[in-house]
């Protein structure tokens, strides 16, 4: 930059700085007409009030509604929930407590207490309600008329992300409403934990429940695409459960409706496929995808391509039990996807063949290849992929990262070994409440890949983030853990 300008640039900041007074201005400036000054002097006052009324708008909200805000705590999960009724009945996310049974809730006062999972949502519904017992004096949060929800509007997101900051209120507004699916879209920053609990608009009235956030790569963390249940479906759905109509367990759901997957074959002939306007939709970002299954075993080396010259391909794999294995966006080079990994468990495959940006249509090619038949190895999880300009970045030093999970029991040691000859290598894992369990940089002083050794404590889904050190961190790599 020309240092001239540059030198412009902060004089004009710090005079703006100085100026901050509306009797400021009119003292530097005595050659101004006195109405100006005037209109100048109302300008400036009109705008410190609107920035005042926001943020006592902010506090109000949540000195009003946090006190009705729990964190739902189970043995494989952590989420958040409101209470609706002053006898201890509170709204979360059926994902949260699919379990079932009894749950442990911790009040905003720090206090713990039992609950009972009393209900759960039918028809793909995420919603559940838990029992907190002997209660009938709480606080509570009122739900918003229906059809009051504007695009445009305050939302206000209370809850514990990553199960370790309860209390946390983050702001934003609500930015698109779907409502063939019944969700409010926000940039409210919503993250792992924030699950069930709620959406709040300036009178501090529940207007959804937080279910979910879209982001790239597995597990990542929040990119202002947030999604809440919207509350205009809460009130049929409490009266079904104060009537025992309501699911005493939580209703399975396949995540793509009644849409059938193609099935293929590991080392069959390549499939040619075309996303269009009449393909399936991923709702979280309106991206089309094809649907494939395959079967695999336990130890199976397998890669996965898509290849096109008309769209950005996007690869997603779920394994049998239907949770993310892996994601990759541009792992084949130029903007085609690969998955190279070895499969987790026997059973059932499902693939999305999909576009990283949404409603592409083109044409594409598939090719799905096996290892040959061996022994199964004892790797937990083992997998090739590569860090590539345009995929998710760290927001504290824009380096690139990616990320995995898997199931873990309680006492289990595993050993995570993140090997690349392209960058230095940088591996950190987190346990199923979302909490730092180890990371590292340099496995010795005559290496730059990474290694970690830890025993899991608590049965649940672990997520292992593979990352470059700094933000000049590209290429590939080999993820093994043991």
């Amino acid at each position: 930059m020309n240092l001239k300008l540059l030198s412009l640039a902060v004089s004009g900041i710090l005079t703006i700085g100085v100026a901050a007074s509306p009797d400021a201005v009119v003292a530097a400036s005595p050659g101004r007409r006195e109405a100006d000054l005037t209109e100048f002097k109302s300008v400036l006052s009109q705008g410190a009030i609107a920035q005042n009324t926001e943020e006592q708008t902010n506090i109000r909200v949540y000195e009003q509604a946090s006190p009705a805000v729990v964190t739902v705590d189970t043995e494989k999960s952590n989420g958040s929930g409101t209470i609706i009724s002053p006898d201890g009945m509170v709204l979360t996310n059926a994902h949260v407590v699919s379990a079932g049974g009894t749950v442990n809730i911790i009040l905003s006062d720090g206090k713990k207490v039992v609950a009972d999972v009393v209900g759960f949502g039918e028809d793909g519904l995420d919603l559940a309600v838990v029992k907190i017992r002997g209660q009938n004096n709480l606080p509570t949060i009122p739900i918003a008329r229906p059809g009051s929800v504007k695009v445009g509007q305050q939302a206000f997101a209370i809850g514990n992300p990553f199960g370790q900051f309860q209390g946390t209120l983050t702001v934003g507004i609500v930015s698109r409403i779907d409502l063939s699916r019944g969700l409010i879209q926000t940039d409210a920053a919503i993250n792992p934990g924030n699950s069930g609990g709620p959406l709040l608009n300036s009178s501090g009235e529940l207007i959804g429940v937080n279910t979910s956030i879209f982001t790239r790569g597995q597990g990542g963390g929040n990119i202002g695409i947030g999604f809440a249940i919207s509350a205009d479906k809460v009130p049929a759905f409490l009266s079904a459960v104060r009537e025992g109509r309501a699911p005493r367990v939580a209703q399975r759901r396949s995540p793509f409706g009644n849409k059938s997957p193609q099935k293929v074959a590991l080392n069959g002939p390549a499939v040619s496929g075309l996303l269009t306007d009449k393909s399936s939709v991923l709702p979280a970002d309106n991206s089309f995808f094809d649907l494939y299954s395959f079967e695999g075993r336990a130890g199976q080396q397998i890669t996965i391509e898509m290849k096109s010259q008309e769209i950005d391909p996007y690869l997603i794999l779920l394994g049998p039990n239907q949770r993310e294995i892996a994601q990759d966006d541009d792992g084949a080079g130029s903007k085609n996807a690969r998955i190279t990994l070895r499969l987790p468990a026997d059973g059932t495959y499902t693939l999305l063949a999909n576009s990283y940006q949404a409603r592409q249509s083109g044409a594409y090619t598939l090719e799905l290849k096996a290892s040959a038949p061996g022994a199964p190895s004892r790797a937990i999880l083992e997998a090739e992929g590569a860090l590539v300009a345009g995929g998710p970045v760290l927001p504290s030093d824009k380096s690139l990262y990616r990320e995995y999970t898997f199931e873990g029991r309680s006492g289990q040691s595993v050993a995570i070994s993140l090997e690349s000859t392209d960058f230095d290598a940088y591996v950190a894992i987190f346990g199923p409440n979302g909490r730092l369990l180890g990371e590292n940089d340099d496995a010795s002083d005559s290496t730059k890949n990474a290694f970690l050794s830890v025993t899991l404590p608590a049965t649940g889904r672990y997520r292992v983030v593979v990352n470059a050190y700094d933000a000049s961190g590209r290429g590939r790599y080999n993820l093994t853990i043991r």
